[in-house]
C-alpha cells in the first residue's frame, strides 16, 4: 500500500507574531533548524513557502528553497495570488508545483511549461474571498500543466468538493469537462510527483477510483452544489460515502 498523503512542512506561511518585526530571523530559524529536523525524521516530502505580498519575499523565498534543497527535500509554493511575482528565478530549485497563479506575467509563461512545474489552481480560494479567478486557458494554451485543487482550508476556502472545484474550473476559468478532469486526476498526481502511481487508470497503478452517478462525464462538472458520486475505491478497498 502506498501512502495517500504527501505531507508538505508549510512553516514559510506566515511569520508567527513572536517574530513579527523580524522575519528574517524566522526564515533563518525555518532554513537552520526547522527544515533540517524534517528532512533527518522523514517528516514531509515537500517544502513549501507563501511567497507574495504580505507574506514571504522572493529573497526569502529563496532561502527557503535553497536550504531545502541542501538538504535533499523537494520544493513548492503558494505563488502570485495576490501579486505578480517573477517565477523564473525560482524555477532553477524544480518545483514541484506553483499554486494559486491568479497573477503571471507573460514573461514567465514559456520557462515555466518548459520546466515541468505544474500550475495548481484553487479557484474554490477565489469563489470565497471574492477575487478574480485565474486565467486557466491562458496557461493552458501556453503549455503549462494545470491542475485543479480544493485549497481545502478554514480561512479562504472551506471546502472539500472536487466536483464543485470541477464547476468553477468549466464555468468561472473556461476549462473543457475533459481538461478539468484531468487537471483534477492525472495532471494533480505530477504536481505531487506521484503519477507513476496515481492519478489515471491504467495497470501497476494504485486502484484509487471515484465512481460517480452520472450518464456522462461532463455531468460530473454539471451538477454543482450536489454530490453523485456512488463511492470510491482508495488502494483497491471498497469505501462509502
Amino acid at each position: 500500500m502506498t501512502r495517500l498523503l504527501a505531507a508538505t512542512l508549510l512553516a514559510a506561511h506566515v511569520v508567527p507574531e513572536e517574530f513579527k518585526n523580524k522575519p528574517d530571523a524566522y526564515v533563518q530559524e525555518i532554513c537552520e533548524q526547522m527544515i533540517p529536523v524534517v528532512a533527518r525524521r522523514n517528516l514531509a516530502q515537500f517544502v513549501d513557502v507563501f511567497c507574495d505580498k504580505g507574506a514571504f519575499t522572493p529573497e526569502q523565498s529563496a532561502q527557503v528553497f535553497a536550504a531545502a534543497e541542501q538538504h535533499g527535500l523537494p520544493v513548492r509554493a503558494h505563488m502570485c495570488q495576490l501579486s505578480t511575482t517573477a517565477l523564473e528565478p525560482f524555477l532553477k530549485f524544480h518545483p514541484a508545483s506553483f499554486d494559486h497563479m491568479d497573477y503571471v506575467q507573460d514573461a514567465d509563461l514559456v520557462p515555466l511549461a518548459k520546466s515541468g512545474t505544474v500550475a495548481s489552481l484553487v479557484p474554490g480560494a477565489n469563489y470565497f474571498l471574492g477575487h478574480p479567478y485565474p486565467n486557466a486557458r491562458r496557461l493552458i494554451s501556453a503549455g503549462v500543466p494545470v491542475a485543479l485543487a480544493t485549497d481545502y482550508n478554514p480561512g479562504s476556502s472551506p471546502t472539500p468538493s472536487m466536483p464543485f472545484i470541477l464547476s468553477l474550473a468549466c464555468t468561472q476559468m473556461k476549462m473543457s469537462p475533459a481538461e478539468a478532469i484531468a487537471a483534477a486526476t492525472i495532471n494533480g498526481a505530477w504536481a505531487l510527483r506521484l503519477a507513476e502511481r496515481k492519478g489515471s487508470i491504467e495497470p501497476g497503478k494504485d486502484a484509487d477510483l471515484a465512481v460517480f452517478h452520472v450518464k456522462d462525464y461532463r455531468e460530473i462538472a454539471y451538477w454543482f452544489a450536489a454530490n453523485h458520486c456512488e463511492f470510491t475505491v482508495m488502494n483497491g478497498t471498497l469505501r462509502g460515502i
